[in-house]
């Protein structure tokens, strides 16, 4: 079996995701191509797992202090190379696509009459789970921006809908140091955040950002991105400050890290993935630059870890099967496996 797999690269969490499915289908001696969209080349990092991978220009939305800029988004990408490069896309020596929310593979497919499977979290919302900021557009958008025929959504619960758990690493285990937090906000400006944090002095913040070199102001602690030490930090770190993006949410929750969320304001994924996380009790929000709220957050205790079951392992062997069970059945054996 080849396959094609197309994942979205405007952030980090389909990249991440990628790679626990990467690990999985080597494993099983399935032959892959990777193609990566909506970010440059130059920009991606610990990229090694993906081998001689392909990067298009894809659809991204641009951001500035947290909020989606819907002016320079429109701008900023081209719905004609888009088109250009779906057409273009060869898909004769594949048996299979997957796509992680990536445009390019997931039209491709569905134009020129390919198998395809969409993997992520994006594909949840075909389902009842708790939505806020939803219009007819932001509806339209989410639906058509990546069509699969075959939709695997994740989530942090199933809602009572063939949704699978999130598809992560296992967590690393190591004593969690005291008043250390992960911040991890990459829509928002690392020195906005930084002035923000820096008053609560009797923490260490871990500012993960766009700095060339790690550098370390009073107990602000800003860290180029890297892969393994983000793992690092994430592992000895007592609590993570993030936008809702939907990846380092599920890490923290599995590591037991408690955890604050600030959405992107305008993206309605995100602020969708807040109101979930403020109903499962997994986590706590803001909406701005509320320092009395983190206050009393960083003198919350951590919460259990929740480990999840090896999402990616189990999504490979369905399609070695010839997903001959339906979604469903693979949903509800993976939930099996978790403890609420």
């Amino acid at each position: 079996m080849k396959i094609l797999y197309g994942v979205q690269a405007t952030g980090n969490g389909h990249i991440t995701r990628a790679r626990t499915m990467a690990r999985e289908l080597d494993q099983a001696g399935i032959e892959v191509d990777y193609l990566f969209s909506g970010r440059p080349r130059a920009e991606l990092f610990n990229m090694e797992p993906f081998g001689d991978f392909r990067c298009l220009r894809g659809m991204t939305f641009i951001t500035h202090r947290g909020k989606i800029q819907n002016f320079k988004t429109l701008t900023h990408n081209s719905l004609l190379t888009l088109i250009k490069d779906i057409r273009a896309l060869d898909l004769s020596p594949y048996d299979l696509v997957l796509t992680d929310y990536e445009p390019v593979t997931a039209w491709a497919a569905r134009l020129k009459g390919k198998r395809a499977i969409g993997v992520g979290h994006q594909y949840a919302f075909n389902y009842a789970i708790p939505v806020a900021g939803e219009n007819l557009v932001t509806r339209f958008i989410m639906q058509s921006f990546a069509p699969a025929k075959h939709a695997l959504g994740l989530h942090w619960h199933h809602f009572d809908s063939p949704i699978l758990p999130p598809m992560i690493e296992p967590g690393e285990h190591a004593p969690s140091v005291p008043n250390k937090i992960l911040v991890y906000m990459a829509f928002d400006d690392a020195e906005h955040i930084a002035a923000w944090l820096r008053p609560f002095t009797d923490h260490e913040f871990y500012l993960y950002c766009a700095t060339p070199q790690p550098r370390d102001e009073g107990n602000i602690h800003f860290r180029p991105f890297s892969r393994q030490g983000f793992l690092d930090d994430l592992a000895t770190s007592s609590g993570v400050i993030t936008n809702a993006g939907f990846e380092l949410v599920s890490e923290a929750i599995q590591s037991g890290k408690k955890l604050i969320v600030r959405p992107v304001k305008g993206q309605m994924e995100q602020t969708s993935n807040a109101k979930a996380l403020a109903q499962l009790g997994y986590g706590d929000v803001i909406t701005d630059d509320d320092r009395e709220t983190i206050r009393r957050w960083l003198a919350k205790p951590n919460p259990q870890p929740r480990p999840y079951p090896n999402v990616a392992k189990a999504v490979v062997e369905w399609i070695q099967s010839g997903m001959t069970q339906d979604e469903a059945t693979l949903a509800r054996g993976l939930w099996a496996q978790y403890e609420f």
